[in-house]
């Protein structure tokens, strides 16, 4: 390696810490609460699908769909707390970031532009990046698409046994997105597909043509003007199918745009996939992996969950911009890329379309193709360019404006984060859970909560009536149960509260203050407020028979 490459790297990797460290949250997401105390459960008693421990309802199946992780997070929170949490978090996101670099510099050659893709990527996925299982998937993902390439390249073994070992991996580290794992091997499978079978459609096509113009210059009737017109069409149909003979016995199949590539391998990799689908059952939590997101999009949990939504592009301008330059790349640009680029490009932002979360798949896997599209560019227009750029930084002068950069853009993004709590006050009902466990009997009420902090409840060690493992709270995962629902219409106003509260026997609801639910309680001469802070009121509900019992 010549010498400037190599401190290039150097150089890369330090400043692609550093920026991740400034990218990760140190507010905690509403999910980790309850991870770090489902790992401990597990800890303490193994993993046995059976009656939820930290909801009050009753006979509510778990089934723990990510349980490696919760226990990894509990392990980590046990040793250093929410600081250890947060540290974990920092390096999780910097593996991540490396990764990204690693795979678009081996994959495209061009290390500069590796180092600018994962920095952007880092920063298009801040949005994402939290203490949750997807941090470790979007490893793992990454990995596959790279191990794919490099089977395809290779067919090397170590590569096959790697992509075998990745499902078993995300099975229980998050079997929510088991069936993702595969989606990625369809660009891979749909170009061999279409490189198989599109040449000879069109060997096809044209012999059909050549058939029909000879059919014509037959009826022609000694038409000579027009017999003249029939050869001269039959003359370039003949070309055409010329050029596809002599390109199916080729390597390659080239057209303005696309590249379909004859790979012998991806018939090996079809079988890999078709290995990896026995894996979902190397798990200790049953068909989950098989059965988990199919129950989840068959439910209406994902027309009320804000990341399940459809994109919308006014509101998402970063995605709107990457969309938009995207589009004028695949038609402007003078460059070919392989079919199966452009089935995962564009597979993955019609995915982002539809449901908002999977834009950072996007962000992850179809910046790799797309950085493809530029270094063609850049290879076209100004192919010592990127040589020359990467000689500078690593110059003295190059090295620190580099690093001043880095750290400046660190330092905005850190500066809003200088005075955040692990846990936000504001939208966690700290000081009512310090209430609730020093003058209420948890054990005995029944407390009615929004879905938002229900997480952080279960972490306090109260007994919730619903929580963000929406899954557990709907008939798909649980026979007659209607709780995510009832949770949903109670705050919508779209029911009567009491008739709800009548229904479950609450006994008590917290709410925050600025809901609508906390206005007509105010005015309800069944509920007695017994606590009210900043931003969270308590009710007691007089009817359900606590204060009898409690005298």
């Amino acid at each position: 390696m010549e010498k400037y490459k190599l401190k290039f790297e150097i150089l890369a990797i330090i400043s692609i810490i550093i920026f991740c460290f400034a990218i990760a949250p140190v507010a905690l997401q509403n999910d980790t609460f309850y991870t770090i105390k489902i790992g401990e459960y597990i800890v303490e008693n193994g993993i046995s699908v059976g009656q939820d421990p930290f909801s009050w309802h009753e006979n509510l199946e778990y089934a723990f769909p990510h349980w490696a992780y919760d226990v990894f997070v509990y392990l980590v929170y046990n040793i250093g707390g929410m600081t250890g949490i947060y540290l974990s978090t920092c390096i999780l996101t910097a593996i991540l970031g490396l990764l990204i670099y690693t795979v678009h510099s081996k994959l495209n050659k061009n290390h500069l532009l590796a180092f600018v893709m994962a920095l952007l990527s880092i920063y298009l996925l801040q949005s994402f990046i939290a203490a949750r299982a997807q941090l470790v998937t979007f490893i793992l993902f990454l990995l596959e698409v790279f191990f794919i390439e490099k089977f395809l390249a290779t067919k090397k073994k170590r590569y096959a046994i790697g992509l075998i070992i990745l499902p078993i991996i995300i099975a229980n580290v998050h079997s929510a997105v088991w069936p993702f794992y595969f989606v990625l091997f369809l660009p891979y499978i749909g170009d061999y597909i279409c490189n198989a079978f599109l040449i000879n459609l069109d060997i096809y096509y044209y012999k059909f043509k050549i058939k029909r113009l000879n059919k014509k210059i037959q009826k022609a009737n000694n038409d000579v003007e027009l017999i003249k017109e029939l050869n001269s069409k039959l003359i370039k149909v003949y070309a055409k199918m010329s050029k596809l003979l002599d390109y199916k016995g080729k390597e390659d199949y080239i057209t303005d745009k696309i590249q379909f590539e004859k790979n012998s391998n991806c018939k090996w990799l079809i079988l890999i996939a078709l290995i990896c689908g026995f894996t979902g059952f190397l798990t200790p939590i049953g068909d989950m992996p098989y059965t988990y997101l199919f129950r989840i999009m068959d439910g209406t949990t994902t027309k009320s969950i804000n990341e399940h939504l459809p994109m919308t592009l006014a509101n998402n301008i970063s995605f709107s911009i990457l969309f938009g330059l995207t589009i004028m790349l695949a038609i402007f640009a003078k460059v070919k890329l392989r079919l199966k680029d452009w089935f995962m490009i564009f597979g993955l932002m019609i995915l982002a379309l539809i449901s908002r979360r999977q834009a950072s798949m996007v962000y992850l896997i179809a910046l790799i193709p797309i950085s493809n599209i530029l270094v063609q560019l850049f290879d076209k227009y100004d192919k010592d360019g990127t040589k020359e750029v990467m000689q500078l930084m690593t110059k003295p002068f190059g090295i620190i404006i580099t690093l001043v950069l880095i750290t400046t853009m660190a330092v905005s993004l850190l500066k809003p984060k200088y005075n955040q709590e692990y846990i936000s006050t504001s939208e966690y009902p700290i000081e009512a859970a310090d209430y609730i466990l020093e003058n209420l009997d948890v054990d005995r009420m029944k407390l009615f909560n929004e879905y938002n902090y229900g997480s952080y409840l279960i972490y306090r060690g109260i007994p919730v009536f619903i929580d963000s493992r929406c899954d557990l709270y709907t008939p798909e995962f649980n026979e007659g149960v209607n709780i995510f629902n009832d949770c949903i219409n109670v705050y919508g106003m779209s029911v009567g509260y009491e008739s709800v509260f009548e229904e479950y026997g609450v006994t008590h609801v917290i709410i925050v203050k600025n809901g609508k639910l906390n206005l007509l309680l105010n005015q309800d001469d069944n509920y007695n407020c017994i606590y009210t802070d900043e931003h969270f009121k308590i009710y007691e509900r007089l009817n359900s028979g606590y204060s009898e019992v409690d005298e």
